[in-house]
């Protein structure tokens, strides 16, 4: 038998424009794996319910932000305004917000982090598109644009993101939570969040900058406590009870100390700057520091393509940009 010749930087390369042509057959003859095929989609089903998921979840969020702000300008429009919190349809968009929030919770026991936080975006293209439809709020080229680039980039973070199918168990996560990588990371950012404390209690540095990169630090231990309370539910309801580790409470109270604080620091910057400029600014930090936990934490760019990275990678900067031309 001839012995196999070793693989080269040729070999290589060919077996990663093989994988991303997987992501772009489109009505090729044979067994279709692209991204309208069925095989494509039989891969992807439980990721494309995440994505659906989040999607509906950001939507339902962009509908109660114009409904709140369309509250408080009536309010405002009276003679004798009273407080905003006694309004009936304030309270709605509150409601509303509490689900579409819940949507998002449920995504990430579905798809992995790097696929969920990006779509944020669709909250702020969807209210922008709303304000202009129902408020007549203002629609400059510079939004359209903005629009039909964070859509294109979100596409190609749906086609490029990771195809794995993680069954988040109680063992799974305390396996990822003692693994050398989030320790190593933990630690680099207690240093960084201590530092930049350090210079916000007792030098009195209040840069959005330095407030929005707090807010992105917790965010990114709140992105992986959710993933894990969500996974485990939702292995608890298909599989074997998760609940009853210790584990998955300690990834609540992860989850919910990390949210308060976030939520301190971030009410702190839009106090201090306009929020035009503070959402998003905090949208791209947030979801730079989710990716980052979740490749570090999920490994959930385990083993791909360098070209499928680079495509993401470029489609989550696409949408970054094109989401701050929205005001």
């Amino acid at each position: 038998m001839a012995a196999l010749a070793p693989a080269g930087p040729g070999d290589a390369a060919s077996a990663a424009l093989d994988e991303l042509s997987l992501n772009f057959t489109y009505g090729a003859p044979g067994v279709g794996n692209g991204s309208l095929s069925g095989a494509w989609y039989r891969r992807n089903q439980i990721h494309l319910f995440g994505v659906l998921l989040a999607i509906l979840g950001n939507l339902v969020i962009s509908i109660s932000l114009n409904i709140q702000k369309y509250s408080h300008l009536q309010l405002a429009q009276q003679e004798h305004p009273r407080p905003y919190f006694k309004s009936v349809l304030w309270w709605s968009g509150v409601l509303l917000m509490a689900v579409g929030e819940t949507g998002n919770f449920a995504a990430y026991g579905f798809a992995p982090i790097t696929l969920i936080a990006p779509l944020g975006c669709v909250s702020v293209t969807g209210s922008a598109i709303i304000s202009v439809t129902f408020l007549k709020d203002n629609l400059r080229a510079s939004d359209l644009l903005g629009m039909t680039l964070a859509f294109a980039g979100t596409y190609l973070l749906v086609n490029f993101a990771p195809n794995i199918t993680q069954a988040i168990s109680a063992r799974t996560v305390q396996y990822y939570f003692v693994g050398w990588q989030f320790l190593i990371y933990v630690i680099l950012e207690i240093l960084i969040f201590c530092i930049l404390l350090y210079f916000y209690k007792r030098k009195g540095m209040k840069h959005m900058v330095i407030l929005l990169t707090l807010v992105a630090l917790l965010a990114s231990l709140t992105v992986i406590s959710v993933k894990a309370v969500s996974g485990m539910i939702t292995f608890s309801m298909t599989d074997k009870m998760q609940l009853t580790y210790p584990i998955f409470y300690i990834m609540f109270i992860i989850m919910i100390a990390s949210c308060v604080f976030q939520v301190k620091f971030l009410n702190q910057a839009t106090k201090l700057y306009n929020t035009t400029r503070v959402v998003p600014v905090n949208h791209i930090f947030f979801t730079i520091s989710a990716i980052i936990a979740g490749i570090i934490f999920y490994q959930e760019f385990l083993g791909a393509a360098f070209l499928t990275v680079f495509i993401y990678l470029f489609g989550e900067t696409n949408v970054g940009q094109n989401t701050t031309r929205f005001k």
